[in-house]
């Protein structure tokens, strides 16, 4: 096609002419095909086919520098507050920081053998990595507090002294109870917070005896007896603190359920208008130490009296008063609320007497209008229902234990 069909075609749809075409914009045209068009100024507005397009002055997006990545421009579509990508970064995929821990001299041998790698020290537990710290049921109660007595020094044993030869692997009895995973038992021994029988062990070779063997792990009891029960109840108004009545008042045992049997025991009492939290248990072994005045278990109630409360009387209850049958006193005292004409009142006492709560604030002129023990321990009722009763989790078993020195 000669170069004045190609002119004339119709793809070119200005008209324009080869010279024209290149012609400087803004400059006059003469009287042909271009001629009385308008002219576009430069920057302006430019034919597009049939429309126009009006090209708009690029916004620059705004990037706060202390929201970046250090170091690094952020891209086009980086939002401040948004995680660049790693590549971007410069940081390591997770699985070219797995591959790279895997290579390491010792990394694949279990804690404790020769040339296994040693754990950190100061590095943050892991959930799994306390004693079950993977329970779903019962509350965590944090690191356990024993009754103060004078102990010696934890000093590693040889592993002759707590050895079975016909016993069952450690670290698989206190997987077997639920303490954690064969794996992170391992390295609990190895670490020396496992204690048997008294005795700190590091050594993974240790066999127990599971039936007579005595396990702690960070100073929580393993309860390795399953048969054992361990129970709260929401004790309501009105019941009664015994198994059976005669005379056909509501009891403990018309809200248990599914007991297959067993022989429970509540620890310690209840008069029938106090409501609130009543341990029950078959382990009789547990009951009488909670019960004797020489571990002071303490108790905590929450008191309901008429106001105004003056001042003054929690310092004559924390002082001690002279009673019919001894002395006796708070271990705290503490004003929760007040509205008027009440008043609700947080104590603390370990003395296990009948009616104890109660003849106190009678001593003082503010007679008890309702009274609810919320926890007995390290045990606390929390969101539990009244008339309810729930198994203690494990964690809180061992919390128990530990605070009567078992």
């Amino acid at each position: 096609m000669t170069q004045a069909g190609r002119q004339g075609s119709p793809r070119n749809s200005s008209g324009r002419k080869g010279p024209e075409r290149n012609a400087p914009r803004g400059a006059a045209q003469g009287r042909g095909a271009g001629a009385g068009k308008r002219d576009f100024p430069k920057g302006g507005d430019r034919p597009f086919g049939d429309r126009t397009y009006k090209a708009k002055p690029r916004e620059e997006r705004f990037v706060d520098p202390d929201e970046a990545p250090a170091g690094r421009r952020p891209a086009g579509d980086w939002k401040p507050g948004s995680k660049a990508p790693a590549s971007r970064t410069g940081a390591p995929k997770a699985g070219a920081r797995k591959a790279a821990a895997a290579r390491k001299p010792g990394a694949n041998k279990a804690p404790g053998t020769p040339g296994a790698l040693k754990p950190k020290s100061g590095a943050p537990k892991t959930a799994g990595s306390r004693a079950f710290g993977s329970e779903r049921f019962g509350q965590s109660l944090g690191p356990v507090r024993r009754p103060s007595r004078t102990r010696g020094p934890r000093a590693e044993v040889p592993q002759s002294e707590v050895h079975d030869a016909d016993g069952v692997r450690l670290q698989k009895v206190m997987a077997s109870a639920g303490v954690a995973s064969r794996r992170v038992c391992e390295e609990m021994i190895a670490e020396g917070r496992v204690e048997v029988d008294g005795k700190v062990v590091t050594e993974l070779g240790v066999r127990v005896d599971p039936k007579t063997a005595v396990i702690h792990v960070d100073g929580l009891r393993i309860q390795l007896d399953d048969t054992l029960v361990y129970m709260v109840f929401n004790k309501p108004k009105g019941v009664v603190s015994t198994m059976e009545d005669p005379e056909g008042r509501p009891c403990i045992s018309d809200y248990i359920r599914n007991n297959q049997g067993e022989r429970l025991f509540h620890v310690g009492r209840l008069d029938v208008a106090t409501e609130g939290l009543l341990l029950l248990t078959n382990d009789g072994e547990l009951a009488n130490r909670l019960t004797h005045p020489s571990y002071e278990v303490p108790k905590t109630y929450l008191v309901q009296v008429r106001g105004p409360f003056p001042q003054g009387i929690g310092a004559q209850l924390k002082d001690g008063i002279e009673l019919e049958d001894g002395f006796a006193s708070v271990d705290s005292f503490r004003l929760v609320d007040s509205t008027p004409g009440h008043v609700l009142i947080e104590v603390v006492l370990h003395s296990g007497k009948n009616r104890i709560v109660r003849r106190l604030f009678d001593a003082v002129g503010f007679p008890v209008l309702r009274l609810v023990r919320v926890k007995v321990g390290p045990i606390g009722l929390g969101d539990q229902r009244q008339g309810s009763i729930r198994n203690l989790g494990k964690q809180e078993v061992g919390h128990l234990l530990a605070s009567v020195g078992l």
